[in-house]
């Protein structure tokens, strides 16, 4: 409310005071709150989640804190894409438009991650229920015909502009799952052996370890 704390009612002035259009108690279930709306640019906000389980309300909460995460990530980087799997796919396209400069076995891995790239668009067609080859060959079909931010429409099926559906991610998340991926994947790369640690067999009744 743009209000001040004042320990001492002799202290008050009217610029300690705030504003807001209606401060009231209400009983929420068993609880009472003080409800402070039309406040003149408040500095926070509360968001309050009923449902009738437990259980929504958890998922409520999570949900709240991931669009929230979601915001912070758009404020701190303040860079976007469209999502849909339309980087992904344009990703996917880019690289294997490299992998034909190159020969060899390197060939073979750039190619491979390309298809990796993929597991994005393949995943959201198989859980909006769509053919995910139909969608992928459309998908290609896209970006090859330069549409840099098409996607799949989960709800239509169609390969649409993301951008213009407004389905948008930040960049900061992108980039934070690919370089993930690629850190994991280069570390199983690197091993070259594998040890398999198991516990001795128990010792007979009787008989101690056996001497030095």
């Amino acid at each position: 409310t743009g209000g001040r704390i004042v320990t001492n009612l002799e202290d008050l002035r009217a610029s300690d005071l705030g504003n807001a259009g209606l401060v009231e108690e209400r009983k929420i279930g068993d609880d009472k709150m003080i409800f402070i709306e039309d406040a003149k640019d408040p500095k926070s906000v509360s968001i309050l989640i009923r449902a009738g389980l437990e259980r929504m309300v958890d998922e409520a909460e999570r949900s709240l804190k991931d669009a929230l995460s979601v915001v912070i990530d758009v404020v701190k980087k303040n860079k976007i894409v469209a999502g849909g799997g339309a980087v992904e796919t344009e990703l996917a396209k880019r690289i294997r438009d490299y992998a034909t400069k190159i020969g060899g076995r390197e060939q073979l891995a750039v190619e491979a991650f390309a298809d990796a790239m993929e597991a994005i668009p393949r995943t959201l067609s198989e859980n909006a229920g769509l053919d995910q080859v139909d969608i992928l060959v459309a998908l290609r079909a896209a970006h090859e015909a330069k549409g840099l931010w098409s996607g799949i429409n989960v709800y239509t099926g169609e390969i649409t502009d993301m951008m213009k559906e407004g389905v948008l991610e930040p960049v900061k998340v992108k980039e934070h799952a690919i370089g993930s991926a690629v850190e994991v994947a280069s570390m199983i790369l690197r091993i070259d052996d594998v040890i398999a640690a198991a516990k001795p067999p128990p010792m007979p009744r009787g008989q101690g370890p056996p001497p030095d």
